[in-house]
């Protein structure tokens, strides 16, 4: 039994170093994606800040276009994901449930936005991005239409409103592209944007 012990702490410690490096290079390349952009990011630099060699960036990472897919599908299958949608489910006031979408949709902004106006910006240049932001686009569009369809059960989509127009809607609202021209263009701070959202989205969507 004792030798079994012995046996399996290199493996573990070595399962640990593996983890740790995989995370500081995923660490480092979300830190330069949203400091100097997808393509002025070198796996060089990756390697330099995660103190790995350019080589341990490819294998563990798959190069630039394996660690953004890591760092956007992180986003989308995390466990605050899970609690999100499973709170949509639960939900029994539109209204309630509407206000939730609106702050969920908010705070994901908030930790997303900085490295997904990266992800948009070279989207138009390069396939595999534009691939990584089909992802992004997907997951999001799924929660809605679960909102959607959670309003549709409680009978509080307004007349001419279907499921999928509804969707539309909330997408129309609450996608990044939205976020970015009320924060951006038009400046304003998220509180605000919130606030907007909350007057504007249960009149378009509730009966």
């Amino acid at each position: 039994m004792e030798d079994e012990r012995e046996a399996s702490a290199p493996s573990s410690r070595r399962s640990e170093y593996a983890r740790l490096t995989r995370q500081a290079i995923v660490d480092a390349a979300r830190d330069l994606f949203v400091r100097k952009g997808y393509f002025d990011t070198k796996v060089e630099e990756i390697a330099r800040v995660a103190r790995v060699a350019p080589a341990t960036v490819y294998a563990v990472g798959g190069g630039k276009h394996g660690l953004l897919r890591t760092l956007v599908e992180s986003g989308t299958t995390g466990e605050d994901v899970a609690a999100i949608l499973a709170r949509i489910a639960s939900i029994d006031e539109p209204r309630e449930l509407v206000a939730f979408v609106v702050h969920a949709s908010r705070v994901e902004f908030e930790r997303w936005s900085d490295l997904m106006r990266q992800v948009v910006a070279a989207a138009p240049q390069e396939p595999s991005v534009r691939e990584v932001l089909r992802i992004a686009h997907d997951s999001m569009r799924s929660g809605l239409a679960l909102t959607a369809r959670r309003l549709a059960e409680l009978g509080a989509l307004r007349d001419g409103v279907d499921v999928r127009h509804a969707t539309d809607l909330l997408w129309l609202h609450l996608c990044n592209a939205a976020y970015f021209i009320r924060t951006d263009d038009l400046g304003w701070p998220l509180d605000t944007s919130e606030a907007w959202l909350n007057e504007t989205l249960p009149r378009a969507l509730l009966g």
